[in-house]
């Protein structure tokens, strides 16, 4: 009987029961994902911009302002001048051209120059870099405009002379054929892609010996859209502040 118990034993410790095998892979499971939960990717300020989205460097419609954002745009494209007061003009290069082909942008300029004639200014956060030649970026002067009260992009404007990086073929191979708007009396041209409620503008510009510049705008409309509502949210409730303060000063 003791031989025969040995020899029962002996075979156990060969043949371990089947439940083993699968309780070493569950504990095996359970360290990688405690482990794995240690260590976190670091979580990026800015939203990553919908596929719906026109982008320059990352930043889309769904991109907010932070000090990251900035922090990698200055590794980009150097150091940049910023204001938090400024006008915001979606007029182009060409007069009228909002007011004939984008009338939808022209309404939105018409409130943000409300009223006409006047200087309004706007709390917003506007990056301005005039130095993106030194670290080898092709642009000339780029303006960054984000809403003070939302810090979601409204505006930007890259300005630049030859198109040396092929800027506006990679434009066509990224968002399809543009309409094309020429402008009247001049060898100008605009080029205009939409995307949702956004538009990007390409205006070739000659200067005076025929040579063409360039200049890009995004227009984010739906942020400015939700700018302008806060703008006009705030000023009610500052009037009605004021009539309140009227009533009970005599």
């Amino acid at each position: 009987m003791t031989t025969e118990l040995a020899h029962r034993d002996r075979v156990k410790r060969r043949h371990p029961p089947a439940s083993a095998p699968l309780a070493l892979l569950t504990a095996v499971l359970i360290l990688l994902a405690v482990g794995c939960g240690e260590e976190r990717p670091a979580q990026r300020s800015a939203t990553p911009p919908s596929d719906d989205s026109f982008t320059f460097f990352e930043l889309g419609a769904l991109s907010p302002y932070s000090e990251e954002v900035r922090r990698r745009l200055r590794d980009q494209l150097g150091n940049e001048s910023i204001a938090h007061r400024s006008i915001i003009d979606l007029e182009t290069h060409t007069p009228g051209l909002l007011e004939t082909h984008l009338p939808e942008l022209d309404a939105l300029n018409r409130r943000l120059n409300d009223p006409p004639g006047e200087r309004v200014d706007h709390e917003v956060v506007k990056l301005m870099y005039r130095y993106a030649r030194q670290r080898n970026v092709p642009f000339d002067y780029v303006e960054l405009v984000f809403s003070g009260s939302s810090q979601m992009p409204i505006l930007f404007h890259i300005r630049f002379k030859a198109d040396e990086a092929g800027t506006v073929e990679a434009l066509r191979r990224r968002h399809g054929e543009p309409q094309v708007i020429d402008w009247e009396g001049s060898a100008g041209q605009s080029l205009v892609w939409r995307r949702e409620a956004d538009v990007l503008i390409v205006s070739r510009v000659p200067d005076r010996l025929g040579e063409i510049g360039h200049r890009i705008s995004f227009y984010f409309t739906a942020n400015i859209e939700a700018m302008l509502r806060a703008e006009e949210e705030e000023r009610e409730r500052k009037a009605r502040e004021r009539r309140k303060t009227g009533k009970t000063a005599f």
